[in-house]
C-alpha cells in the first residue's frame, strides 16, 4: 500500500507542471522582492500572478481488484418466431426384413345348399300354389323348409338355384322362381301332345332371411306338371357360391 502512495505522489507532482508549457527558471523563496539599490540586480519577473491548479490523475488500471462471484441466472426470454421449413433430407437405407408375425386365424368357410325333389303329379287351382316337395336329397342346416316348400337365407351372399321338371301332354307348363314374393323368372311349356322335361336356372343376391320358391300359376289356363311314385321327375336346387363379406 506504501508503494501505491508513493506513486500516486510522483504521479501528482508530475501533473503540476501541464504539457507543452514553456520551461520556467527556478526561483528562490525570496525572488518576489526588490534588490537593493545600486546592487545591479534584476526586477522579478511576472510569471505566476496566483498559485497554480493541482489536478490529480489515478491511473485505474493499477487499482484493478479480484474477479467477483458470478451473479444470479436471468429469467428465460421469450421463444423467438418459427424459422421455415428446411428442405427434405435423403433417403434412408432399407431397414432389415422383421420378423414373422403370428399365425392368423384359419378361414371361416360357410356352406349353405339343398337339393329336393317331388313324387306326385300337380294340377293348378283358382289361386296360386306353392311347390312342395317330398324327397329329400342334401339339405345342409335345414335351411330348406319341407312343410313350406321355401328356402330360407341364413347366409347373406349369392346363390345358384335350378329347377327341373316334366311337362303334362296337353297341358300348359307356367311356373315362376320367387324371391319372396317377387318373380324372378319363368318356366314355361306350352302345350303339347308329347311330355318333355324343363329346366331353368338363375342366381339371385340373398339377404338374411330372405326366402326362394317355386310357384305354379293360377287356373286361368289349364296348368300342369307329372311325376309319378316310381321315378322323380321334379327336382329344386340351391347352394351358397359366395357369402357376402361382413
Amino acid at each position: 500500500m506504501l508503494g501505491v502512495l508513493l506513486i500516486l505522489s510522483v504521479i501528482s507532482l508530475v501533473a503540476l507542471v501541464p504539457p507543452g508549457a514553456p520551461p520556467v527558471p527556478c526561483r528562490q523563496c525570496c525572488d518576489h522582492l526588490e534588490p537593493a539599490e545600486g546592487s545591479g540586480g534584476q526586477p522579478p519577473l511576472g510569471g505566476f500572478s496566483h498559485v497554480p491548479e493541482v489536478r490529480t490523475y489515478i491511473n485505474m488500471t493499477i487499482l484493478k481488484g479480484d474477479k467477483g462471484d458470478r451473479g444470479d441466472r436471468g429469467t428465460p426470454g421469450k421463444g423467438g418466431h418459427e424459422g421455415p421449413p428446411g428442405s427434405r433430407g435423403p433417403m434412408g437405407l432399407k431397414g432389415s426384413k422383421g420378423q414373422a408375425g403370428l399365425p392368423g386365424d384359419p378361414c371361416k368357410v360357410l356352406y349353405s345348399a339343398f337339393s329336393i325333389g317331388r313324387r306326385k303329379s300337380l294340377h293348378s287351382l283358382e289361386s296360386y300354389q306353392a311347390l312342395v316337395f317330398d324327397t329329400v336329397f342334401v339339405n345342409l342346416g335345414g335351411h330348406f323348409d319341407m312343410f313350406e316348400g321355401k328356402f330360407f337365407c341364413h347366409i347373406p351372399g349369392i346363390y345358384f338355384f335350378n329347377v327341373n321338371i316334366h311337362t303334362w301332354n296337353f297341358k300348359e307348363t307356367y311356373l315362376h322362381i320367387m324371391r319372396n314374393d317377387t318373380e324372378q323368372a319363368i318356366l314355361y311349356a306350352q302345350p303339347s301332345d308329347r311330355s318333355i322335361m324343363q329346366s331353368q336356372s338363375l342366381m339371385l343376391q340373398l339377404e338374411l332371411n330372405d326366402w326362394v320358391w317355386v310357384r305354379l300359376y293360377k287356373r286361368e289356363r289349364e296348368n300342369a306338371i307329372y311325376s309319378d311314385d316310381v321315378d322323380v321327375y321334379i327336382t329344386f336346387n340351391g347352394y351358397l357360391i359366395k357369402h357376402s363379406v361382413e
